[in-house]
């Protein structure tokens, strides 16, 4: 291997300093507090979502001064920023009245039909069914859903600590696999299914099957734990409004499914998003107010994460490399806590004449690590986007997803090497 150039070190050093930021956060807030003249930097940078793309700031100052501006210039554009122009548009869609109010009348009507206690019925069926069909209309998007559904109806209660932090490691966890059932829906997968020639079959003979099982058990698992905590999601949401002509709800689904379906193609699925906005401020009587804001702040981190992340192949495509199905799977689960899990299998497909035993060991560990932190699956933080509010200072920690997601992780671990 050769020696890794002095940006390549820069970047790296930055990439660690920008993990590190993810996990102190709070110390900023606390900055916030005790120096107020400054209040306004400390607190933008006391934000989970701002982290990655300020250190990648930093990351495009140094090239500018080292290398020049054609080579800066080069660089960005070499990095490809579709997916967090697809996040924000999908996450944007997604968070509608019109779609929320079609998720949530599908959740409740199949609620009806369960053997179980309403509440207990629609938070298994939104930590189960919700990400499975993240495999269909995007993580992204199937994130989005879950994390508004569980805003406006388990968490607009006070409820324990320790319930809040279950759920939400048990959801990213759950839609980090539950998007395995196709070969286009979950990041790490679509970096390789082209060119590994998987299709849907491959898919769901290989890895969906047992994603499923595990969503499931960890869903049904959290629902028993904390049954006595979930009566009050029965209840329908507060200031839902009136119910949005079908007609509405009807043109909202069709952008919905042909943003996913031109989700490669940014030129058109952004377009189809500008009529969309048209369509939502012609409409505006049935919408709450978009979540612009908390789109465009996913955007950003997954933006500073593409650029922070072009610059870590040197270091991490031997570590893998070095391992054996076995240690790659258990290896890529660990290095997906630290870095999105799509550059790990994306860094698989360069190299040739992998064995399928390695290539699925590398893809299942990936997506099992998926729920560990903020940065291992790029839905993770539109979901936090969504739901930090509800946590002590407005923010999630770091230590409490990681403790939360740990149960779920190993369930998804046992169904993915032993079933």
């Amino acid at each position: 291997m050769n020696s890794p150039t002095l940006i390549q070190i820069v970047g790296a050093t930055l990439f660690g300093l920008a993990v590190l930021h993810t996990f102190s956060t709070k110390f900023f807030e606390h900055l916030a507090h005790t120096q107020p003249r400054h209040a306004g930097i400390w607190h933008l940078l006391g934000e989970v979502e701002v982290v990655f793309g300020f250190w990648a700031l930093v990351l495009v100052l140094f090239m500018f001064s080292i290398n020049g501006k054609t080579e800066a210039t080069a660089y960005l554009e070499s990095r490809n920023f579709t997916e967090p122009m697809f996040v924000f548009a999908i996450m944007v869609i997604a968070g509608t009245r019109p779609i929320l109010q079609f998720a949530d009348t599908l959740v409740r009507a199949i609620a009806r039909y369960m053997p179980l206690q309403r509440g207990m019925a629609l938070y298994f069926l939104v930590l189960a069914l919700v990400p499975l069909l993240g495999s269909f209309i995007t993580e992204p998007a199937a994130m989005t859903l879950a994390a508004l559904i569980l805003r406006d109806t388990l968490f607009s209660r006070d409820v324990s600590t320790r319930l809040k932090y279950v759920t939400i490691g048990v959801l990213f966890v759950n839609i980090s696999i539950g998007g395995t059932l196709t070969p286009f829906a979950a990041p790490p997968v679509l970096m390789v299914a082209a060119k590994w020639n998987w299709d849907m079959w491959f898919m769901v003979s290989t890895f969906g099957w047992k994603a499923a099982i595990a969503v499931v058990v960890n869903a049904g698992a959290a629902m028993l734990i904390f049954r006595k905590e979930l009566g009050h999601m029965a209840a329908q949401p507060a200031g839902q409004g009136a119910a949005v002509p079908f007609s509405v709800v009807l043109v909202h689904l069709v952008f919905l499914v042909l943003v996913v379906v031109f989700a490669h193609h940014p030129v058109l699925f952004m377009g189809l998003f500008l009529f969309f906005m048209g369509f939502a401020t012609a409409y505006q009587r049935h919408q709450n107010p978009l979540i612009l804001r908390e789109a465009l702040l996913v955007a950003f981190f997954l933006a500073g994460l593409v650029v922070l992340g072009g610059l870590q192949q040197w270091w991490l495509e031997p570590v893998l490399m070095r391992m054996d199905a076995d240690a790659v799977f258990f290896g890529a689960t660990a290095l997906t806590a630290i870095t999105d899990n799509a550059a790990l299998t994306y860094l698989g497909s360069l190299v040739e004449g992998l064995s399928l035993e390695f290539k699925t060991a590398l893809v299942a560990g990936a997506v099992t690590g998926g729920g560990l932190t903020l940065i291992a699956n790029a839905p993770n933080p539109a979901g936090a986007a969504i739901l930090k509010e509800k946590f002590v200072d407005n923010a999630i920690h770091p230590l409490g997803l990681l403790v939360g997601a740990l149960p779920p992780t190993l369930v998804a671990i046992v169904a993915f090497r032993l079933l």
